[in-house]
């Protein structure tokens, strides 16, 4: 009897122990799978390559298991009845599209005005008429040379045009020497080289103590000018319009210079006003004097206070150049007296002209102006308006009016410091609170960011501190331009581009940094050529747009102007970058996702990409 309680205590015992056994068996398996989802859900890291390992939850094992788990369901209806549809590769558009621009195409800009070259600015294709493949480079394309010398050559088969070095070879721009291209540095006026001409400018306005910053070169050719002002730390924005000068523009970015498409015709530049601490044409071709004075007026908008203009070429200096010009002296004339008569309606002085340079300066407020405007009442004074509005919209036949000063001795808008300083000192626009919601603090606490952003870029990216892997770059979202303030000391330029959906419109405050950008809508094609950027940076670019327009849209952009073998560094949600990584699975390009700089725990993390290699002619092998 005694036996038989012992028994059944003992086997009572046995389920007690087997059903405490299963339960925790249960609840480490439902632990792990809670763990599991909680990492997955953006409270863990990524890595290239996820070796998962289990514990068996089968009551027969005692020891854990390094078997891969199987998701497969091996009693399932046949796969193709519900198999996942397959990522979707975008194919090879035809080579004839390898240069080019959707929103400044040659054959849609004949179905526009052609009155003051309008049918060369900005027209987008309509949805239905977006290209959905990537656009090749062309046979032979092969990496651009590095920084510096860069400036002085570039390869024939990158841009496979001659037309220049043959109209312009009397000026010293461009000539072939067998499969490279060489830019002596010359110009229609500055024959002796930019240097030169430079060193002119150098002795009427100073170039060389910090106070010039930023300039704006009108009708660039291959943008020489603003090359050899780099070595003289004056940022240029370059631009002229896609016209019967074939690639000028894709030339300068060849060379690792900064340029875009544009044109000066009815839309404001895509600039903020006060932007520039000088302008430039050099023979640009730019009817300076028709249209009341039209385009000076737009320059004078993006002058900052106390800014250069600088023209040379036709007409100054005409009764020493009329014959070689092959002008009549009253026509040159005629016309060198409606420029001085617009530029002194804009309020605008005078103050140097030596041989075949003229320089004009805007005053550094408008106290003395609007006095005047009693007296010289064409052009008025702009009615209330944005005047950093220009994305779009027209230019206006009044002058844009400078921020209110307390006396004729300060500088509207306040004062800049010089460069360097200016790059880290806190902006005149957040300074005196005119860019409402942003404070110094904001300011300086984003730049302290961006130091240790970069820095960590370095660590996953390895070219990225190497001198010469780089050059050109693009910051999609550039906020207050603290990722080109902390490459500043690179050999790198960045084109910093504010989104016009953006909640603030910083693209003045990235100006009185010293730096260069433009506003841009990223639901259409940037205004410059494939194969621009050797790097682009789009921080929280996706989540900016998401269900503005296509994300596929966006990525097809980002590599018709990334360079073959270029990257691409993504900042985002990790949900949005699985998708993104998703599409461009079917793009040619090598992507992984890394952890935060602050740790696996972040939700937002890095998309590295690497465009492969591949030009039209492996596409005409392949098929």
């Amino acid at each position: 009897m005694a036996s038989s309680s012992v028994r059944k205590l003992y086997q009572s015992y046995l389920k007690r122990t087997n059903l405490l056994s299963i339960a925790v068996v249960a609840f480490l398996c439902s632990a792990s799978y809670l763990l599991g989802i909680w990492q997955h859900g953006g409270g863990g890291g990524f890595s290239t390559t996820e070796v998962l390992t289990a514990v068996s939850c089968g009551t027969n094992s005692s020891t854990p298991s390094t078997a891969t788990l199987d998701f497969a369901a091996h009693h399932a209806a046949d796969d193709s009845a519900a198999a996942a549809p397959a990522a979707r590769r975008f194919p090879a558009c035809d080579a004839k599209f390898s240069e080019y621009t959707p929103c400044e195409d040659r054959d849609r800009s004949l179905r526009f005005d052609r009155d003051r070259l309008i049918y060369r600015e900005r027209h987008c294709p309509e949805k239905g008429e977006l290209l959905k493949c990537l656009i090749p480079a062309p046979a032979g394309y092969r990496n651009p040379f590095p920084w510096p010398a860069s400036r002085g050559v570039a390869w024939f088969a990158n841009v496979p045009h001659k037309e220049l070095t043959v109209e312009k070879a009397v000026q010293n721009w461009i000539r072939v020497d067998g499969d490279k291209f060489r830019f002596p540095g010359g110009g229609t006026m500055f024959p002796n080289g930019a240097d030169a001409y430079i060193d002119e400018i150098d002795r009427l306005v100073s170039l060389h103590d910090g106070s010039i910053r930023t300039a704006l070169d009108t009708g660039c050719g291959v943008a020489s000018w603003g090359a050899y002002l780099l070595s003289r730390n004056v940022l240029t924005m370059s631009f002229a319009p896609r016209d019967s000068h074939e690639a000028q523009v894709q030339f300068a970015l060849e060379r690792g210079v900064p340029a875009m498409i544009g044109v000066l015709a009815s839309n404001r530049l895509p600039y903020p006003a006060r932007a520039f601490d000088m302008a430039h044409c050099s023979r640009c071709l730019i009817p300076w004097h028709h249209y009341d004075g039209l385009f000076l007026i737009e320059i004078d908008r993006v002058l900052r206070p106390g800014g250069y203009w600088i023209l040379s070429g036709p007409p100054i200096n005409w009764k020493s150049h009329w014959k070689g010009w092959q002008r009549t002296q009253e026509d040159l004339n005629a016309e060198q007296n409606s420029i001085e008569a617009v530029a002194k309606s804009l309020c605008w002085k005078k103050i140097k002209e030596k041989v075949n340079i003229a320089i004009w300066q805007k005053p550094t407020n408008h106290i003395h102006c609007k006095v005047s405007k009693k007296v010289i009442r064409s052009p008025q004074f702009c009615p209330a308006q944005d005047p950093d509005a220009a994305w779009y919209n027209k230019m206006e036949l009044c002058i844009t009016p400078l921020p209110e000063v307390a006396s004729i001795e300060q500088f509207a808008g306040g004062e800049l410091k010089k460069w360097p300083e200016r790059l880290t000192a806190v902006p005149p626009r957040i300074n005196s609170g005119s860019l409402r919601g942003v404070t110094p603090e904001m300011f300086l606490q984003d730049t302290e960011l961006w130091k240790k952003r970069v820095g960590y870029y370095k660590t996953v990216i390895t070219q990225l501190g190497q001198k010469g892997r780089y050059r050109n770059l693009l910051d999609m979202n550039a906020q207050f331009g603290g990722f080109a303030a902390a490459l500043i000391d690179d050999p790198v330029w960045v084109m910093n581009m504010v989104p016009t959906i953006a909640k603030f419109n910083t693209l003045g405050v990235i100006y009185e940094r010293g730096l260069i950008g433009a506003y841009q809508d990223w639901c259409e094609a940037m205004s410059t050529y494939p194969r621009t950027y050797d790097l682009i940076h789009a921080d929280s670019v996706f989540t900016l747009y998401k269900d503005r327009c296509e994300m596929e849209d966006i990525l097809l952009e980002m590599d018709r102007i990334l360079r073959p073998e270029g990257t691409v560094i993504f900042r985002d949600d990790v949900d949005i970058l699985v998708k993104i990584k998703s599409i461009s699975e079917g793009m040619r390009w090598d992507s992984q996702i890394v952890d935060h700089e602050d740790g696996p725990h972040q939700r937002e993390k890095l998309l590295l990409v690497v465009k492969t290699y591949w030009t039209a002619q492996d596409q005409n092998q392949a098929q």
